[in-house]
């Protein structure tokens, strides 16, 4: 009989999401696998339910044939020469996250990343993506709300949007939020903050996800090339939308045309086109994929040179959450109960808060979990098509000539001590 172990998760406090649920561990037994689940105090679902369902509680994974959790695990939680999934934050090559990678390496851990996990079009199968969006458009909106109020006493009906933790659920948001927008309908903004554009980069599940929040408001969609046109000819009580894609956020460094396939293939031959939009953008928000190699999309000497001159922009809010990634003024991330900090280019300092002088940005890591039980619930579905092939497989033979799908085969980062040979590029990340 497999047995599979199921981490408490340790990222902080708020992490109460879980890969696996009571009722997709129940499924498991029933095909008659052991499932063995770390006792946790912050898990949405209690140690109690999934004894209910025929689990053990136990501290100690390591008679487990297979780990699986959410965030990473730390270091000292990894049992040597056993397959783990989790998401790692590796695969760019992440400084924080090189010690763990050579950790599993030298242990010759098997590891699995939910991220790779795609199918044949690159699409990825097992995600948080929609639920990082509906949290982080709600937790922007609601800094948006106090940044204007705090820094430039500017009340608006944002004022009225709540962390996205205190709500119900993903639908409770969106109810309260609707009445928020009838009275922006209704009354309009005030005329310091109009036209009130919405700068969304991405179009995925994540961008997916923050348009389901705005759906609650008075939006009105316009083309980011639209926008120069569009100013002088706004309505105060509506909110302009504008969903940036490649095309409108890179160009080629040479002056050539651009072209999205030449994009995804030389991102080093393309620079940041954004500078040119960004006096029309009260709120950006950060929802596109990025690595290394791609242009930093929003880089500081951008914000450094309107800091001084009564900027629109009032709140960034990245999702993506890269550490000096392609918003460079992303220098930490945030907690639920503490979303929003202050970045000033001028100085390169930051100061917690809604209040003081620079460009207030919303930078929680774990976005998805102020959501936990939808966002778990729905991870839960997409994972187990995979899981008991995952837990029958033969881990002694080289991961290609496993009987694996495809889709997982895809996403296992490391094996028996040595890189896969789709990420043998992390090598130059090592230590």
């Amino acid at each position: 009989m497999k047995k599979l172990g199921i981490v408490k998760e340790a990222k902080n406090k708020w992490e109460g999401r879980v890969p696996l649920n009571p009722q997709a561990v129940q499924k498991l037994i029933q095909k008659g696998f052991e499932v063995i689940v770390q006792p946790s105090e912050i898990r949405i679902y209690k140690d109690e339910e999934y004894i209910a369902v025929g689990a053990k509680l136990s501290s100690d994974l390591s008679e487990c044939d297979f780990i699986i959790g959410v965030k990473e695990i730390p270091i000292d939680d990894l049992i040597p020469e056993k397959p783990h999934i989790f998401f790692s934050h590796t695969i760019k090559g992440q400084d924080y996250n090189m010690p763990l990678l050579q950790k599993i390496l030298d242990d010759k851990i098997t590891l699995f990343d939910y991220e790779k996990v795609e199918d044949n079009a690159h699409r990825r199968l097992v995600f948080f993506g929609k639920f990082a969006g509906y949290a982080g458009m709600v937790d922007t909106l609601h800094g948006l709300g106090q940044r204007l109020m705090q820094q430039f006493n500017i009340e608006t009906p944002f004022l009225k949007v709540k962390h996205s933790y205190q709500y119900e659920s993903v639908s409770d948001a969106i109810d309260q939020i609707k009445i928020i927008g009838e009275e922006i309908e209704k009354n309009g903004l005030p005329a310091e903050i109009t036209p009130f554009n919405i700068f969304l980069l991405g179009y995925g599940h994540v961008s997916q996800g923050c348009q389901e929040i705005l759906t609650a408001l008075p939006i009105v969609k316009i083309s980011p090339d639209q926008l120069e046109e569009n100013s002088p000819n706004y309505e105060d009580n509506k909110i302009y939308l504008s969903v940036f894609k490649e095309e409108h956020l890179v160009e080629r460094k040479d002056g050539a045309k651009f072209s999205l396939l030449d994009y995804f293939k030389n991102n080093e031959k393309y620079r940041s086109r954004l500078e040119c939009y960004l006096p029309y953008c009260s709120v950006y928000m950060n929802a596109i994929y990025w690595t290394p190699q791609c242009p930093v999309f929003l880089p500081n000497s951008y914000l450094n040179k309107i800091q001084d001159n009564n900027p629109k922009l009032i709140i960034i809010g990245d999702i993506t959450c890269d550490i000096g990634g392609s918003v460079q003024a992303t220098i930490k991330e945030t907690c639920p109960d503490n979303p929003v900090f202050i970045y000033n280019t001028k100085t390169g300092k930051e100061s917690d808060g809604y209040k003081g002088e620079g460009f207030a940005v919303m930078a929680v890591d774990n976005l998805p979990c102020e959501f936990s039980k939808e966002a778990s619930d729905c991870f839960s579905e997409s994972l187990m098509p995979f899981m008991e092939q995952m837990l029958n497989n033969d881990y002694s033979k080289p991961i290609n000539d496993s009987d694996l799908p495809d889709e997982i085969k895809s996403a296992c980062i490391a094996h028996q001590g040595k890189l896969e040979d789709e990420y043998e590029y992390l090598e130059e990340y090592l230590f």
